[in-house]
């Protein structure tokens, strides 16, 4: 039973004798709650065209359990789970998960930068074109600008997660450019097909390969490219 304060008790009891006096007095005959497979009946009290019942009573015949948590009452019945936590929001809507939809916007967008990033890369080494800091400090401003949003957009264990492989990509990304942009900068001879099963740019395309598989199922799954 629960603990209530005796002042609450002794309204609650003056509460119940009122509701029999207005049924007396309005020469209604009381009616009686059975509950199938349980033993015992309840008097159900009439007011207004509705019925009502104490809440205990109907605990105790149901085998069910009664709690509290500041104003709301917890009526878990057999076979519920018992453990349910008062403090969960309300209307019972369970905790998120998975990848919510403002983390996945964001974390497309930042993928369509790193991918230009690479594509514009990729170009330049293939038609021997300088790579210099001017565009490729343009690419890493936006980059990091975009993951600083994404991470802003991050609410759930899933996104967290996410987030630190996208981390990861720009992290690659970044040392993909300086590998070349040091190149360019000691007028080292860069191959037209230097990039052609570069170990750190096909970690980096893999890794956008899993990322778009998560966006698209909505879900994290950790991937070894992306470390």
């Amino acid at each position: 039973m629960l603990n209530k304060p005796l002042g609450v008790r002794v309204i609650f009891v003056l509460l119940l004798c009122s509701l029999f006096l207005v049924m007396t007095q309005a020469g209604q005959q009381a009616r009686m709650l059975t509950l199938t497979g349980h033993a015992g009946e309840l008097v159900v009290v009439e007011i207004g065209g509705r019925s009502y019942v104490e809440i205990q009573a109907f605990a105790q015949l149901a085998n069910a359990s009664l709690s509290s948590n500041g104003n709301q009452i917890f009526l878990t019945l057999p076979g519920s789970s018992a453990h349910t936590d008062p403090s969960a929001p309300s209307g019972g809507q369970p905790a998120p998960t998975g990848l919510s939809k403002e983390f996945i916007r964001a974390g497309i967008e930042e993928m369509s930068i790193v991918r230009e990033w690479r594509s514009t890369l990729k170009n330049a080494v293939q038609r021997g074109y300088p790579i210099t800091e001017d565009w490729i400090g343009g690419f890493r401003d936006q980059g990091r600008t975009s993951l600083r949003l994404v991470g802003v957009a991050a609410t759930t264990d899933s996104d967290r997660n996410a987030f630190q492989l996208l981390t990861n990509v720009f992290n690659n990304m970044n040392k993909l450019s300086d590998q070349f942009l040091e190149a360019n900068r000691t007028r080292t001879y860069i191959a037209p097909d230097a990039l052609n099963n570069h170990p750190l740019d096909q970690r980096i395309l893999n890794c956008a390969h899993a990322l778009a598989a998560m966006a698209a199922n909505g879900q994290f799954m950790d991937d070894g490219s992306c470390h």
